[in-house]
């Protein structure tokens, strides 16, 4: 009887382990999948704005013309599409977001780029550039998240876009990424002083 109890209770830890660990990795990629539909829905919002933005000039400028009308319809038209499926369809809207969004992704950043000068209000991409400037030593996501929430409450900034966001500027060399165990830090890239050292020969030789 005790050796069966044993071989059971270690059957049972074993089991233990394994499902722990699925659960582990499933929340894990929960995260990964929700910070991506986040972002694709960041830009959503930033091509809506940029697009009544857009509209609202045309009509102070004037009507163009026919062709004019045709591609503010067929903008418009995009935006819509993607805002209508229901949670049942929430899968195939982030699966098509997400192979539209390699295509779309610089013409959004000008868009929301233009956006944020229309309105004054800085896109989230400038306020985690200028944050990072700011400081002397490394923060995580959930730190940069917790400032600009506080110097800027009139916005809704969730932790995840902001990864996912600060990700994007360290995949282009704007942010430098460091690990420290488990956590993840990012600092601001340093910029080149080599251009801000050429002038001082000039002014040697005159």
């Amino acid at each position: 009887m005790s050796g069966s109890q044993a071989s059971g209770t270690e059957l049972t830890s074993q089991y233990v382990t394994q499902i722990t660990g699925d659960l582990e990795r499933n929340t894990k990629e929960q995260e990964r999948i929700g910070a991506e539909v986040d972002a694709l829905q960041e830009q959503l919002r930033a091509l809506q704005h940029d697009h009544t933005v857009l509209v609202n000039m045309q009509q102070a400028l004037g009507s163009v013309g026919p062709a004019a009308e045709a591609a503010a319809k067929a903008a418009s038209s995009v935006p819509r599409q993607a805002a209508e499926p229901k949670q049942s369809k929430s899968k195939k809207t982030a699966a098509a977001g997400a192979s539209k969004a390699a295509s779309k992704k610089t013409a959004a950043k000008v868009s929301s780029a233009k956006a944020s000068k229309a309105d004054g209000r800085p896109s989230l991409v400038e306020l985690i550039r200028n944050h990072l400037k700011q400081q002397n030593e490394p923060r995580s996501a959930a730190e940069i998240s917790s400032a600009l929430t506080q110097a800027h409450p009139d916005r809704t900034i969730k932790t995840t876009v902001v990864r996912t966001t600060v990700e994007g500027l360290v995949a282009k060399s704007h942010a430098h990424r460091t690990k420290q165990g488990s956590s993840v830090f990012y600092t601001a890239a340093t910029a080149p002083q080599s251009t801000e050292a050429q002038p001082q020969p000039e002014t040697a030789a005159s």
